[in-house]
């Protein structure tokens, strides 16, 4: 694979744009060949990281975007999903499957992001978070 160029996206911080996020999972999967299985499990962590960064990063607030960068290297695809709220400690977010937070509304999103993405990253303070997947093809 040799495709090192990089696809991006803008989203104000609306949970209304989240529809925009299908339209660029369907374009990185004909850009990186995806199969059926990767091109759902990164929509899968897209859409909790957006979400996560619309919710929680930028509280959200219309005056704030979220930014996502892919590239494609050496088989494998990275995902920046960045927002331009104040950024977070990720130790300090409870496990979900801890008895006393299994009733909770919140808490999955960072879960289902490691359970879909062969790596995730919190960067940058909390502001970025880097998903990354390792491609079959």
């Amino acid at each position: 694979m040799s495709k090192s160029d990089e696809k991006k996206l803008v989203l104000p911080s609306s949970f209304d744009a989240m529809t925009q996020i299908e339209p660029f999972v369907e374009e990185l999967t004909t850009w990186a060949s995806l199969d059926d299985g990767d091109s759902d499990r990164i929509m899968l962590a897209i859409s909790e990281a957006v979400n996560n960064a619309i919710l929680h990063g930028n509280e959200q607030n219309p005056e704030k975007n979220v930014y996502l960068s892919t590239v494609l290297k050496d088989g494998k695809l990275i995902i920046h999903i960045r927002d331009e709220g104040e950024g977070f400690d990720p130790g300090e977010i409870p496990d979900p499957l801890e008895e006393e937070n299994l009733l909770n509304e919140g808490g999955r999103g960072i879960y289902l992001m490691r359970q879909y993405a062969d790596d995730v990253q919190f960067l940058e303070g909390g502001t970025k978070t880097m998903l990354s997947f390792q491609l079959d093809n």
